[in-house]
């Protein structure tokens, strides 16, 4: 799978949203102390950000802007990675295209490593547009940005893309009702909470939950 592939699979930018932010939730619930996934809401003004990063080089940002959603993802063994050559640069392509309303999120700091923005998957939805774009890449056979690797959680089949995905990650079995109750976005129950993870301070869980706005209604960049 490469973006292009990726495209169609994508959500709307409110499902996506809450997809990341019950993941973010999830992983927070049974790895409070190191999640992978992240909801920060209000990370600026109006705009909502979920990242990933699997601490072994690659990671992802996902910002909910009123202007669109501006998705951008880095894999360091993918063949599109600005490492594979001396002079580090893009994979053709990836950034043309990017409307004036997002584009400044490429040059954000803290998406960038060392002065650059370093990333192999860019994609992007403006807020009145029908669908997902990116620019014009190109792959050949056997070629790869990441794209699967880095959002397949995201576009998995419900609840059980998450359960496996945590399953591995974590080592332990996880309860599949549990993680569609969250996945589904509902009122945060204790027996919820207890059966992601035993003994889990329910209370820290909720305020948690409340700052990322679980159960709230909202829009893209709210």
């Amino acid at each position: 799978m490469t973006v292009r592939d990726l495209l169609p699979l994508l959500p709307d930018p409110a499902e996506l949203r809450a997809r990341c932010r019950g993941i973010a939730l999830l992983d927070s619930i049974l790895d409070p102390h190191a999640p992978m996934h992240a909801f920060v809401r209000h990370w600026r003004e109006g705009v909502d950000l979920a990242t990933m990063d699997n601490g072994s080089g690659d990671d992802y940002a996902i910002v909910f802007d009123p202007a669109g959603v501006f998705l951008s993802g880095f894999d360091h063994e993918s063949d599109a990675s600005p490492w594979r050559d001396e002079d580090r640069e893009h994979w053709p392509g990836l950034l043309d295209g990017l409307p004036a309303s997002l584009a400044h999120y490429a040059q954000t700091p803290e998406f960038q490593f060392e002065g650059f923005f370093d990333a192999t998957v860019c994609a992007w939805r403006e807020r009145a547009a029908a669908e997902w774009r990116c620019g014009p890449v190109e792959f050949g056979a056997g070629e790869t940005d990441g794209a699967e690797g880095l959002f397949g959680l995201l576009v998995g089949e419900g609840p059980e893309a998450y359960a496996g995905f945590a399953e591995d990650c974590f080592g332990r079995p996880v309860d599949r009702a549990a993680v569609a109750a969250v996945l589904a976005g509902g009122p945060l129950t204790r027996r919820t909470v207890e059966a992601l993870s035993t003994g889990a301070d329910f209370e820290a869980v909720a305020a948690r939950a409340r700052a990322m706005g679980f159960g709230e209604p909202a829009g893209q960049g709210s």
